[in-house]
């Protein structure tokens, strides 16, 4: 069995399964001016992703620094959203995305997104660590859109080989309501 750390060593071994956030701040253009603030304001221990996919990638790339810096501080978890290559040379403690773009790559922590029991499969052929099932509630990123709600969301999670993170319109009261411990969002903190 490979070695795990308890916190993020840059080009190693992801870290141990227990030490790993059981909430996350999800960054993008709608949280970016509160973002400070929501990292202050987690409980210690916390994950953000960074996304940010608005900013050119030179002010991306400024921005993550600062960012990262920050969460750091509060001893927060920075994932990267990109490749477990992009991931390694960012620095962050690993990558976030679809399966598709993690399967190759480097030994990282790697958070891949869900919709469906076909990407569940796919999450895990491409050495998902954590996986983001989405969206559990209505969202105002996708107003309208279908979700899953709580009956699929279990039904979707129980057949997960890695830890669950539930996505999509979550809250603190409707962390509480899941099976899954683990939960993120995008403008619940901000």
């Amino acid at each position: 069995m490979a070695r795990c750390y308890s916190v993020p060593v840059p080009n190693r071994q992801p870290p141990c399964p227990d030490s790993w956030p059981d909430i996350w701040l999800i960054s993008d253009a709608r949280n970016d001016a509160a973002l400070e603030n929501a990292l202050a304001r987690l409980p210690r221990g916390s994950g953000l992703v960074f996304r940010h996919y608005h900013l050119s990638p030179a002010e991306r790339g400024t921005r993550f620094k600062v960012l990262s810096r920050i969460a750091r501080r509060f001893g927060h978890m920075v994932v990267l959203s990109g490749t477990p290559r992009e991931a390694r040379r960012w620095k962050a403690a690993g990558a976030y995305g679809a399966a598709a773009r993690l399967a190759d790559g480097p030994a990282t922590l790697r958070l891949v997104t869900v919709h469906s029991l076909r990407e569940l499969g796919e999450a895990h052929r491409a050495r998902a660590d954590m996986v983001l099932i989405s969206p559990v509630f209505a969202t105002r990123s996708h107003p309208g859109g279908k979700t899953l709600g709580p009956t699929r969301f279990r039904l979707l999670s129980a057949r997960s080989q890695v830890p669950v993170i539930a996505l999509g319109g979550m809250t603190p009261h409707r962390g509480r309501r899941l099976p899954a411990r683990k939960w993120a969002a995008i403008q619940a903190f901000t």
